[in-house]
């Protein structure tokens, strides 16, 4: 799958995208931080890659009609420190801890 990775992810799900097969580019290494909404949806559609983010403002459908992108991929956490404890998650998947933590359902 082709993605962007918007600059509210964690940098480091890239590599853990890269590393499942994916072609993935981020927003941060194409110098598109800090850009609005509709500069970095259009940089995605030109690219044809499916943008992940955490912005609320992508998923407006009016604004972002879906057939005009190759997907908009929306995460919403109940908390933002959710949003730590996978990037935390990520980072200790890599260590030695990886096999402790396969299987395990986390809320």
């Amino acid at each position: 799958m082709r993605i962007k990775l918007d600059e509210n992810l964690p940098a480091e799900l890239a590599d853990d995208l890269r590393g499942l097969g994916h072609l993935v580019d981020t927003v941060v290494d194409e110098g598109l931080a800090g850009n609005a909404d509709p500069l970095v949806a259009d940089a995605a559609r030109r690219t044809r890659r499916c943008l992940f983010s955490l912005d609320k403002g992508l998923g407006d459908i009016r604004r972002y009609p879906p057939k005009d992108y190759y997907g908009i991929v929306l995460f919403r956490f109940r908390r933002v420190e959710s949003l730590y404890a996978a990037a935390f998650l990520i980072c200790f998947r890599r260590s030695k801890g990886e096999n402790r933590l396969r299987g395990c359902c986390l809320s």
